[in-house]
């Protein structure tokens, strides 16, 4: 799908033409889609095809006549029947009159731009329109990090009452999405010093000052992802001890009912033997039935007393 946008009087609008200073935005794009707006100015098809493959690395490339981001974004999909978090990568395309985007799918990120959510931003002035589609998407990190973590906290929760193995397929894939962060983000902080780095890309004073905060906002979210990814260690590890530990208690409580149900499988055993009824105490004497169960009775009982002490049961 083609798009193209230009913001006057501090709107953005959509239009039908290629005009100067314009946006156009390539999500999901036909062969044609690409190869139109590659030949109109001169941009080689690799590079707008790079941004349409999920394994493609970040890195900048400054062409002759145009320069190119390629910047991993955060996406949500549907992963083992529930919402999850990934990434993919965004390309920006920015020459001397238009700046271009390229998404292998729709981003919420860029539909901030396109609806009027972001104020102060000029798609003609392309550097700085770049800075802060990237300053977006760092705080866009940051936020999807923050709902992982309250995903984990209520899993937390319920780990004293009651752990499912729903609970732990789904720690699991938090565990990933903060992998895919991690990765994305690492690879994002180098395009990000490259682009401090060179020279041939125009900085204005306003323009380095907000790819200054870029780079803070995306080295707090590598930071996050850290300390959330050791918060989800210790998480892991806490849910396996607390399984573990219910995983004893419930081999305590068996053996201590097999104890239990051993005395009167011993004494009835015995009385059972095939000998002269004459060896057997209080065989021959009336009630000796009833007595007999009295004793194993109470010996039951003091067993269970003494296990009940020791905190078997």
């Amino acid at each position: 799908m083609l798009k193209r946008y230009i913001t006057e009087n501090g709107q953005v609008r959509e239009i039908e033409e290629y005009l100067p200073g314009c946006w156009i935005a390539l999500t999901e794009p036909e062969k044609e889609e690409c190869e139109e707006v590659a030949s109109k100015y001169g941009i080689d098809i690799t590079d707008i095809r790079a941004a349409m493959d999920d394994e493609e690395s970040s890195r900048i490339d400054v062409e002759d006549n145009y320069t190119m981001v390629l910047f991993d974004i955060p996406a949500v999909e549907i992963r083992h029947k529930q919402e999850a978090y990934t990434t993919i990568p965004l390309g920006i395309i920015w020459t001397e009159n238009v700046i271009i985007t390229i998404c292998s799918k729709e981003s919420p990120l860029l539909g901030l731009f396109k609806g009027n959510y972001i104020k102060g931003f000029s798609t003609k002035k392309q550097v700085r329109f770049c800075y802060q589609i990237l300053f977006r998407a760092s705080m866009q990190y940051q936020s999807y990090l923050r709902v992982i973590d309250r995903r984990r906290v209520e899993m937390e929760e319920r780990i004293s009452t009651k752990t499912e193995d729903a609970d732990i397929m789904s720690l699991h894939e938090l565990e990933s999405n903060l992998v895919y962060f991690d990765t994305s983000l690492r690879a994002n902080r180098l395009v990000l010093e490259r682009v401090s780095r060179y020279s041939r890309i125009r900085k204005y004073p306003e323009d380095q000052e907000l790819l200054d905060d870029v780079m803070i906002e995306n080295q707090q979210a590598i930071e996050m992802t850290q300390i959330y990814r050791d918060i989800m260690r210790g998480t892991r590890e806490l849910m396996s001890s607390v399984i573990d530990n219910r995983l004893n208690n419930v081999m305590k409580y068996l053996a201590s009912i097999t104890i239990v149900m051993a005395i009167p499988t011993i004494i009835s055993g015995l009385y059972g033997m095939n000998v002269d009824s004459k060896w057997m105490p209080l065989a021959n004497i009336p009630y000796g039935f009833e007595i007999i169960c009295g004793i194993t009775l109470l010996i039951c009982i003091i067993t269970l007393t003494i296990l009940r002490k020791r905190k078997m049961l």
